[in-house]
This record gives structure tokens, sequence and C-alpha cells, in this order.
């Protein structure tokens, strides 16, 4: 009786692009540019009481230089998928490079707070290009049965950036000068510019499709709304807050109508509509936004709610990075044994007991503790994160991936963004009439938090054992058995 075979051959159509030199080092120079573009999320942080008094401004003013960047990744990112079929992954993505290095440069030398914002835009589109058109670049250039190879390259990058941000921005600003958080992108853009032009192939599927820019411009505007909801949440008065909801809900509704009369849209809504990739992107993200939060609190509840030293509290959040690269030792075992279903689960489960583990953490809890702590946030983040993303395209049909990479990838900068938005909009509700929140209302937060993975829980249950058959090395029939 012949044996059946452990994937379909089409399920491996997309094993590598022809002409693609020594792909592991395809993936290092894309996670060098992933690296790059989460860095600069975060590492203006604790720089901008120094930019503040350089560019002769306010220290609270100076929050749009974090915003602006994060809202232009967000709203061009759907453009990526288009340019990279039109103009070839290769092209796109050096010119990605290059906005990037071009935009870091003109931030640091920036005279003035306008000026600042300006780039900080510039530099955001460069990175809104640079992200998802490098993630279809390693989805292209590996077999989908090493996909969490690929995914590795892609996720560490994107968990350790926003923690390395503050630690390094600090040192850069306290030893040199501010300036030079954004000087440092230079020699790595460069450098994977030269190794970009070397190493990856030029691809282009449609040279002749047509963007879809009313879906964009609907979807662009929606997303600005969101993003404005959330950054004002508690601060902004009750009706501004309601309308910009309303009108958000508004065009999405438009461009879910929109995209009835579009053969390729400019955001494919549709994907949600896959099981995987839906479940993996709306029920995973919500795992992020809850997981992203930390990024934010924690520092402060280390410094404001026990009272540590800025030196100290950045040495231990920078120990959730040192777990992130280990996970890939985790998640093939896990997938095997468990399947993304059972994974994805037991992850989510993990990731409400730490959130809901920091509620404990008191004055009298040992360093050691709270740092072990941290190193276990750090890798189940870790799993969440590279599980979901791997679910996502594990089962996306190849004339759709470059749709689903921008989606995707739009999306997940969201919950960086939304998560940070939440921690501190939860701040600003639990203590509104205080200077500063105490260890209290840290507290408070982080138990509210420790509830969204559980929500989670019933839709991950959806999933069926054959999604994402081609990454587990799990046909039906074996799964089924």
């Amino acid at each position: 009786m012949p044996q059946p075979s452990p994937t379909p051959p089409a399920q491996d159509a997309q094993a590598a692009v022809p002409g693609v030199r020594f792909p592991v080092f395809v993936a290092l120079v894309v996670a060098i540019a992933f690296l790059m573009e989460q860095l600069d999320a975060t590492i203006v942080t604790t720089a901008l009481p120094d930019m503040s008094r350089a560019l002769h401004t306010s220290a609270v003013d100076m929050n749009l230089a974090i915003s602006s960047y994060v809202l232009t990744l967000a709203v061009f990112i759907p453009l990526s998928g288009w340019f990279a079929d039109r103009f070839g992954t290769r092209r796109v993505f050096m010119s990605a490079l290059a906005l990037f290095t071009l935009g870091s440069v003109l931030c640091g030398a920036a005279q003035d707070f306008r000026m600042l914002v300006a780039t900080r835009v510039l530099q955001g589109l460069g990175g809104a290009m640079m992200t998802p058109v490098g993630r279809l670049i390693l989805l292209r250039s590996f077999p989908r049965s090493q996909l969490v190879r690929a995914m590795t390259y892609m996720i560490v990058p994107a968990i350790i950036g926003p923690v390395l941000g503050p630690p390094v921005g600090g040192y850069l600003t306290t030893y040199l000068s501010w300036r030079w958080i954004f000087y440092v992108n230079v020699p790595f853009g460069l450098l994977g510019m030269l190794l970009a032009w070397y190493l990856v192939s030029p691809h282009a599927e449609e040279p002749d499709a047509r963007f879809d820019f009313v879906g964009f411009a609907l979807f662009g505007c929606a997303v600005g709304l969101l993003q404005f909801v959330m950054e004002a949440f508690g601060r902004a008065r009750p009706g501004w807050l309601l309308a910009a909801a309303l009108a958000c809900v508004l065009l999405l509704l438009g461009v879910v109508r929109h995209n009835r009369t579009r053969e390729r849209p400019a955001v494919d809504l549709g994907l949600l509509r896959e099981r995987a990739f839906g479940i993996a992107t709306l029920a995973g993200g919500l795992c992020r936004v809850a997981m992203n939060a930390p990024v934010y609190l924690l520092p402060l509840m280390l410094q404001l709610g026990l009272g540590m030293s800025a030196l100290q509290s950045g040495s231990l959040t920078f120990l959730s990075a040192i777990s992130a690269p280990g996970v890939r030792m985790i998640i093939g075992p896990g997938l095997r044994s468990w399947g993304f279903r059972g994974l994805l689960m037991v992850s989510a489960l993990a990731c409400s007991c730490i959130l809901f583990g920091f509620s404990l953490v008191g004055a009298q809890t040992p360093h050691g503790v709270i740092a072990a702590m941290i190193i276990a946030y750090g890798a189940v983040r870790s799993t969440q994160f590279m599980s979901s993303n791997t679910l996502a395209y594990a089962d996306v049909e190849p004339e759709r991936l470059s749709r689903a990479t921008s989606l995707g990838g739009l999306l997940q900068q969201l919950t960086v963004s939304f998560g940070v938005a939440l921690g501190a909009a939860l701040l600003r509700l639990l203590s509104p009439q205080g200077p500063s929140p105490g260890l209290a209302q840290f507290h408070t937060g982080f138990r509210l938090l420790a509830l969204l993975p559980l929500l989670t829980l019933p839709v991950f249950l959806r999933l069926r054992a054959q999604d994402g058959a081609t990454v587990t090395g799990k046909t039906a029939a074996r799964a089924a058995a």
C-alpha cells in the first residue's frame, strides 16, 4: 500500500526564488533592516528631554516625534505589496533602505522641531516599505517546510528592538549626543543596500497591476483616526473620541464595500476570512497588544513604583531580550507535539499568567525574582509572536502573499502602538488626580491586561489540525490518526 506523501508537491512551490544566493545571508540582511526599524520606534524615548532642549520645545510636544513615525509606518504599509509586485522586491527593498537611511541623517541634522517631525515622517515612509517587503523576501527565499526558521529571523528583531531601544538611546545620549541615535543607522543602511544588491534577486509578479488609491486613502484615514483615539484616550473630550471612533468605523465599512468592486484591493481584508490567517492575525494580535504594553508599563513601574534608577530599570527590562533567540528551540518541538492550536492556547495562557505575575511584584520582591519573571516574559512573548506569525502565512496562496505580508505587517505594527497606548490609557484612568501613578495603579493595570489573552482561547479553539500542516509536517491523515 503506497504511503501518503508528507507534503503535497504544490505546498513547497515557494521553495526559493530562482537566483537567490545564500538564503541564510539574505535572512540576516532582512533581520538587520527589521532591527533598525524596530529600534527607532522606541530609541527616541530616553532622549526626549535632551532633544526638547536642543530644539527649543517642550518635552510633552516631543511625543509627536514618536507618533508621527509610528503612524506613517502604519498608514503606508499597504503600499508595499503593490510596489513589490510592480517594481520588484530587490529594488523596493533597497529604495526603502536608502529612504530610511536618508531620513535618519536628516533627523540627526534637524535644527528645529518641525524639521524633526518632517524627517521622522520620511524615515517612517522608508520603514513602511522596508519591513513588509523584507518579510516578503524571506517568505520567497525559504520553503514552507522551513517557515519557522524564516520567521525566527523576522520575529527576533521585532521583539528585541523595542527592548534595546531605550537603553541604547540612553547610552548614546549620555556619552555622545542625541543626534547619534539617528546617525547610528547609517552604516547599517549602507551595508544592507550593498548586500541586498548582491544577494536578493529581482522579482516582479504583475508589472501592469494598478494600485487601488481609493481603498488606500480610505484605510489610511481609518488607521489615522484609530491611532488618534488610542493616543488621546483619557485626555481628549469624550465627544471628540466618540466622533473619531464612529468615523473610523464608517471608513472601515467603506473599505469593505469598496473592496467588493476591486480585483486587487490595496488592503485585502478578505484575507481575514481565511481561517488560519484571520485567527493568527486577529486573536494573535490581541495577545500582542497585551504583551506589548509592558514595554511601556514595566520600566515605569520599576522606577515610579519601586524607586529604581533608570540604569537599574534598563538593566532588568533588557533581560527580556535574552530568551528571544532561544525560542526557535521551543517552537519546533511544540508544533510537532501540539500543533498550532495547542501551542497558541498554551502560550496565551502563559501570557495571562506572566502579566498577572507582574501585578504581584512589590517593594520586598528580590531583584533576582523580578529578573527571572522578565526573562520568562521575553520567552512567552517570543513564542506567542512567532507561532501566530508563522501560522498567518503558512497557508496563504502564493499569488496573495504580497498582500498578506502588507496587511499582516500593518496590523503587527498597530499592535505595538496600541499596546503602548493602552498601557498609558490605563494609567491615566486609574490615577486621574495624581501627578504620577503609584504601585497599586500599576498592579491594577497589569491585572486588566492579563484578561486580554484569555479572550483569545475560544478563537484559537476554532483552528483545525490541518491548519499550517506544511509547517508542522503533519498531513490531514496523520493529524486525524
